[in-house]
């Protein structure tokens, strides 16, 4: 017959796996991606490297997971700053500096999310996190255009296209720590959308 886990052993494996889930979102938000080893994982988690992988097969495997829990958390907060402002291109402006904000308090797994180099099947994952971000955006685009205060354009191309820009942009600050080119990212949003500088100021 096959061996069948007791509710008390799966209760213990779930609370490992949690624990070594919490170590690696730690560990990436620290380190980033190049410095969340297994072996860092499991020294943080205080469980043997062979645990690990007892629950991922590979660091890619976790790290994916880590990723789609933190991309979550990151489109939920951007979803709720702009569903908190006024009109549509004041919605796209949170939805974008919240997003610079979140990854300038958190660089380095900003910058495993955005663009440090990454096993393929994590790259698959920060296409599906550039593309949560673009519907948020892309939401409030096509209700600006809707309600007449934007001119007509594809909200879609246009909130991939910001989605881009904010990422190209927020690279040298999660390098070097200086924000300034950030600063910046409120007139260019405005610009893009065919707003008047001056109205949404």
């Amino acid at each position: 017959m096959p061996y069948r886990r007791t509710p008390k052993v799966q209760e213990r494996l779930d609370a490992q796996r949690e624990t070594i889930v919490a170590a690696a979102t730690r560990q990436l938000a620290e380190h980033g991606y190049s410095g969340c080893s297994v072996a860092a994982v499991a020294e943080r988690a205080g469980v043997a490297v062979g645990s690990v992988y007892r629950h991922f097969p590979t660091k890619a495997d976790l790290v994916v997971h880590v990723f789609r829990q933190v991309v979550t958390r990151e489109v939920e907060a951007v979803r709720a700053a702009s569903a908190e402002a006024g009109e549509p291109a004041e919605r796209v402006l949170a939805a974008v500096e919240t997003f610079a904000q979140r990854a300038l308090k958190a660089p380095k797994q900003a910058y495993a999310l955005l663009i440090e180099p990454v096993d393929a099947l994590i790259d698959v994952e920060r296409l599906e996190f550039r593309r949560a971000y673009t519907e948020v955006i892309a939401e409030h685009v096509a209700a600006g255009v809707r309600d007449g205060v934007l001119p007509p354009q594809d909200g879609r191309l246009t909130a991939a296209a910001l989605v881009g820009a904010a990422a190209e942009v927020l690279i040298g600050p999660l390098t070097s720590g200086n924000a300034g080119d950030v600063a910046e990212l409120r007139t260019f949003i405005l610009r893009a959308l065919g707003g008047s500088d001056a109205r949404h100021a």
